[in-house]
């Protein structure tokens, strides 16, 4: 199976090129990394999956985001609102992921939310810049955050994803690394493996693969 990075920002987001990031990517052990913007293809055997990050507080701004950009090679990512929004995001055709979580208010995603994300396939990330980045009290509302959406991912079954949220090949992670962090807010590593392979399994069928030089 494809282990993903599901989200790192090479340059001019971050200050690393796609091609060095996903070179010390490959070497680290991942075999995907999901990039804005980027066309599908493929850099020193590392697939590139396109996404599209929508960052609205309104639904039918989502929808009309899917409409215009999203398409069947695209992830489609939402960043997390108020609990009403992201009920709302859940139901929405073409959307594969709801991100950023731990910056939504609290209670933002619930026990509905959960069964929703679940009954529609959609995955909810987990960004793991604030353990690999932050320290102190956003690093520990972070980890709080995490410990209870893994509480209702146990219940629930809805699809998990792994980020980074890299800006320089500094800030990647290693898959084992990942599987480490993950254990500080109590999920294991078997779960942790999955979930670094949901991005490339959002994606069915995946786009045609170009060899880039």
């Amino acid at each position: 199976m494809m282990e993903a990075d599901a989200c790192i920002h090479p340059y001019p987001a971050g200050n690393s090129s796609a091609r060095r990031m996903a070179l010390d990517a490959g070497e680290m052990g991942f075999h995907a990394v999901v990039i804005p913007g980027a066309a599908p293809g493929e850099y020193h055997g590392v697939r590139i999956i396109p996404a599209l990050i929508i960052s609205e507080t309104d639904v039918r701004k989502v929808t009309g985001h899917i409409r215009k950009r999203g398409n069947g090679g695209t992830l489609v990512l939402v960043d997390a609102g108020e609990n009403g929004f992201n009920r709302a995001v859940l139901t929405q055709k073409g959307v594969h992921c709801i991100r950023r979580i731990h910056r939504a208010p609290k209670n933002a995603f619930d026990h509905v939310s959960a069964r929703l994300a679940e009954e529609n396939g959609i995955a909810v990330d987990i960004d793991l810049s604030p353990l690999i980045q932050e320290k102190g009290v956003f690093r520990q509302k972070a980890l709080y955050r995490y410990h209870d959406l893994i509480r209702l991912h146990a219940r629930y079954g809805f699809p998990l994803t792994l980020s980074s949220n890299a800006c320089s090949v500094l800030d990647l992670r290693s898959p084992e690394e990942i599987r480490l962090l993950c254990t500080l807010f109590g999920m294991d590593k078997d779960d942790a493996t999955r979930a670094m392979q949901t991005a490339w399994d959002l994606l069915s069928p995946p786009e045609p693969v170009t060899v880039l030089p």
